[in-house]
Parts: C-alpha cells; structure tokens; sequence
C-alpha cells in the first residue's frame, strides 16, 4: 500500500487554553484532492495553520513524505514542499503582480526555477499577465485570489493548502477558480482544500472529512459524501 504523502494521528492544538483540535488523524494521499469541510469553528483553519507549522501542536504528531515534521518551524515545511494560501488572500497590496509572486519563489528549492516556473503562472492565469506591473491592491477580489494561488504553486509545492479560496467571489471567477485547482493537481501538485462551496468542492474532491467542535467525525469519498442525506441535510441545505 502506498504511503500517504501528508498523515496526521492523534492530533491536539490548542489556542491558550481552549482546546481546538480534539485527535485529529487524517491521511492525504500524494496526487489527490482532498477536503476538508464544516462550520464556522469547527476546527478547519486550526488544523490547516498547524499543518503548517504557525500553530504548535500540543501532542499527536504530523508526518510528510514519511518523515517527523511535528516539531520543525513553518520555514522549513516550506523547503519540505507544503504551502498554505490563507483565507483573505493576503497578498502585499503595495507590490506589483510579478514582485507577489517572486516573493513565491524566495525559498532556497523554488529559486532556481523562478522565471520558469513565472511564465508556467502567467500561462495558466493570464489574467496576472495582463496585470504583472499593477499594484496588487489594484486588482479585484478574483485577480487577487488567482495571484494568491499562484504565489503559493510558486514554491514548488508538493502539498498546496488553500483556505476557502472562493470566498467572496462572484459565481462566474468561483467556476473559473475550481478549474485552475482542477489543473494545479494535474500537474503533479497535492491539494488540501477547505472550502466554504461544499457542492463545487465535493465534486472535485476524491477523498474529503467532516469536521465538528474541533474533531472528526465523518469521511470518505468526496462523491460519497455529496449524496450522503446527512451531509446534504447538515452541511448543503438540500
């Protein structure tokens, strides 16, 4: 059996004293995109933000490509290969476009690929490169959004974590949007999504959990889960 590319057992983060994450064990498998889904404060930014190393976790552990990254900074998770896109976009408002995403590449192991890896981005959002020498506070939500994923694919991700990437976003940029991550995992890059657009999101998804009050407590095949009464009475208000 082949082992997962991001596997998590046993899981506790905390916020002060607040307990947010409850045993948390997951696995993501290499080339898939899984979700991650439930409500507000059910835990989901929490473990993405501790996956990434800007959380601590006070006990369980994280292992990627095989190997203890538990206890390793969020730089050095980045050199591993795992790169989060954080909800609210984030990009530096008083930066052109390009400067963005060379800010993408600074780690060590992207460097030396930049200006290919450059030109791979503007061939899949050509939008940025109509938009390369603007000021990113220029841009619209959506714009923004295409150049906050692709900043995150600049480091050479082996694991792309988006955090609700659609949020905000005009129907028409959100379809856009969804094929973009359609075509990010087809070129060899793992997807961890949490997404407030459950019905998109599991139509893509080949394996997604459900989490509540910081613990899981339901999963399987994204397909799966989108026919599933209870999910669709709980989570899709059908």
């Amino acid at each position: 059996m082949t082992s997962p590319l991001l596997a998590i057992k046993d899981l506790d983060a905390y916020y002060g004293q607040v307990r947010a994450l409850h045993a948390v064990s997951l696995t993501v498998a290499a080339g898939s995109i899984t979700a991650l889904m439930g409500a507000n404060g059910a835990g989901k930014t929490t473990l993405t933000k501790t996956i990434a190393g800007l959380l601590p976790a006070r006990s369980g552990s994280l292992e990627f490509e095989g190997e203890a990254i538990t206890a390793l900074p969020s730089n050095q998770r980045v050199d591993r290969g795992i790169a989060l896109v954080p909800e609210g976009r984030l990009v530096f408002p008083d930066l052109t476009v390009e400067q963005n995403l060379w800010l993408g590449a600074y780690v060590k192991r992207a460097r030396r690929f930049r200006d290919s890896r450059l030109e791979e981005m503007y061939t899949l959002f050509p939008r940025l490169r109509e938009r390369r020498k603007q000021y990113a506070r220029t841009l619209s939500g959506g714009e923004q959004q295409m150049l906050a994923l692709a900043r995150g694919v600049m480091s050479g991700p082996k694991l792309l974590i988006l955090d609700e990437p659609s949020l905000g976003l005009a129907p028409q940029i959100v379809k856009l949007l969804f094929s973009m991550i359609a075509e990010i995992r087809a070129r060899g890059v793992t997807i961890l999504i949490v997404e407030q657009n459950l019905h998109a999101t599991l139509k893509v998804a080949d394996y997604a959990y459900v989490l509540e009050n910081g613990g899981i407590v339901r999963a399987g095949e994204g397909r799966a889960l989108l026919e599933d009464p209870t999910i669709k009475a709980h989570y899709l208000g059908l």
